[in-house]
């Protein structure tokens, strides 16, 4: 694209912001408005009569007439629409069904994508990522050269031909305008391969010849290519393949553990990271200001919020709240209301306010991705900063990881362990358990109390696992693929002793 065409499209882009600006000063109203007009477009549903959505004028009633459900709530409904039924959660026809396993668990979830979502959700939040860069990076040439997208693969339904399932990134990819395929690379048949290996080859191959400008999808997948390029090509860095390159959009993990290796191999310091909170189930948040670690919580996509504080989880009747009660630095449970239908559903994601005004997010964790064995309650994003103080106290740089809990035994301290698969190994171990042990204690209350005096708790134990290790048992468990991750965290050893086991 010429540099022209480059100032033209910024400029149209530039054009949703005041629409951004909107919604971040009046959220509540935007809210309330939207969840309104959701109830009125569905009450002609089976869902909608069932709750008798004709006679619900507010959000109290709402709450307290549609319970809090999960996937597990929804699945009968979710089935009988991909065997060819209409109008059970949503009027208008569902045809997409983004598969999401969350964790490396077997069990898939199929989540509805109506065209509404697809289009006022999933394809709005791709272009307000571009808005959003465009306007805090005024002089980008972002448009000169093309996109790299990192997708999943889909295929035909079992239960139906006329409905489809796969990736959320492979479900964008296969419908976007044809305007957004002359901008992006590689071509089709490529990024829907289901073959992860071959195509990161494939990928590599196709694209070295491309003036690359930007990168995404989720860091890890990204990563491998990114090494795969270096591999095939011979370059000292990713620069030298791709000197335009300016901005990588990443999501669906946490970027902490990766970012050092992004920097060695993308050696600028114009190069900007933008995250993104994209699910199967709806875009929630894009990383509105620069070089932020806050994602802003987009109010206006067809999805209606609601939060239930973690801490009361277990209890028979949790409070859940909407947008105006909720207080930064508290960990939430994320409720949402599509316009795919899913009403009052929870995600299973757990976020944390950093700011009201306007309403900013960081994702902490999962509400089953924890190790809280003991009563410690140490969540992702506890994790993520402890490794994080204690790879640059000691050099170290880790590719992939996952903890659980080691029960006590006999009259032996119980502890966490950790399997890391580190890209450099740390100068000093002990030294390294020390750190993520201390930035454990200084960041979790509960933690620091289980630790005290070495009596319940001791420190964690670290076992280096050889390179790809993750990658292989993910292989071997037939869970390759952009939506599938490592579980970070796990309450109990089931995926340690798997990952054990597998190493022999």
């Amino acid at each position: 694209m010429s540099p022209i065409l480059n100032s033209v499209v910024t400029w149209f882009l530039k054009q949703r912001v005041s629409q951004i600006d909107y919604f971040k000063e009046n959220p509540h109203q935007a809210q309330n408005d939207l969840l309104l007009s959701l109830v009125e477009k569905a009450k002609n549903t089976e869902w909608g009569k069932k709750y008798d959505f004709d006679t619900i004028k507010d959000v109290k009633t709402f709450q307290e007439r549609l319970p809090v459900q999960d996937y597990d709530q929804v699945k009968i409904y979710v089935e009988r629409l991909r065997k060819g039924e209409h109008n059970l959660l949503w009027p208008t026809e569902i045809k997409w069904f983004a598969k999401s396993s969350g964790t490396t668990s077997d069990k898939s979830k199929f989540i509805p994508v109506s065209p509404e979502a697809l289009e006022d959700c999933h394809m709005k939040g791709g272009k307000d990522m571009l808005s959003l860069y465009c306007s805090n990076r005024p002089d980008t040439e972002i448009f000169t050269g093309k996109g790299l997208v990192m997708g999943g693969s889909h295929s035909v339904s079992e239960f139906s031909s006329n409905s489809y399932f796969g990736d959320i990134s492979a479900i964008l990819v296969q419908n976007f305008p044809f305007w957004a395929e002359l901008m992006r690379t590689p071509n089709i048949s490529i990024a829907l391969m289901d073959d992860w290996e071959q195509k990161l080859d494939k990928i590599a191959n196709a694209t070295i010849t491309e003036n690359v400008t930007n990168l995404s999808g989720v860091p890890s997948w990204n990563l491998m290519l990114l090494k795969k390029v270096i591999e095939i090509t011979g370059r000292k860095n990713i620069l030298e393949v791709w000197p335009n390159l300016e901005l990588f959009i990443h999501g669906g993990v946490s970027f902490a553990p990766y970012r050092e290796q992004f920097k060695k191999l993308i050696p600028s310091d114009q190069m900007w990271y933008m995250e993104t909170y994209n699910a199967s189930e709806g875009f929630f948040g894009i990383q509105d200001q620069a070089h932020s670690d806050e994602m802003l919580l987009m109010l206006d996509y067809g999805i209606f919020y609601e939060f239930i504080p973690s801490s009361e989880l277990e209890r028979d009747n949790p409070r859940v709240l909407t947008l105006d009660q909720v207080e930064t630095d508290t960990n939430y449970a994320l409720v949402i209301t599509t316009n795919a239908g899913l009403w009052r559903y929870m995600i299973g994601d757990t976020i944390q306010f950093t700011s009201t005004n306007p309403y900013r997010i960081q994702i902490s964790g999962r509400t089953k991705n924890f190790i809280n064995a003991f009563g410690e309650e140490v969540i992702v994003d506890n994790a993520e900063k402890a490794l994080d103080a204690a790879c640059k106290a000691t050099g170290a740089v880790i590719s992939e990881y996952t903890a659980a809990p080691v029960f006590l035994e006999d009259n032996d301290s119980a502890s966490h362990e950790y399997l890391i698969e580190f890209e450099k190994e740390p100068e000093d171990l002990d030294r390294f358990i020390t750190v993520l042990d201390k930035k454990l204690q200084d960041i979790n209350s509960d933690y620091e109390a289980k630790r005290t005096a070495d009596i319940l708790l001791k420190k964690p134990k670290i076992k280096a696992v050889p390179k790809d290790t993750f990658f292989k048992w993910l292989k071997s468990k037939g869970k390759v693929g952009g939506q599938n991750k490592v579980p970070r965290l796990f309450n109990n050893r089931k995926y340690v002793d798997e990952i054990l086991e597998f190493l022999g």
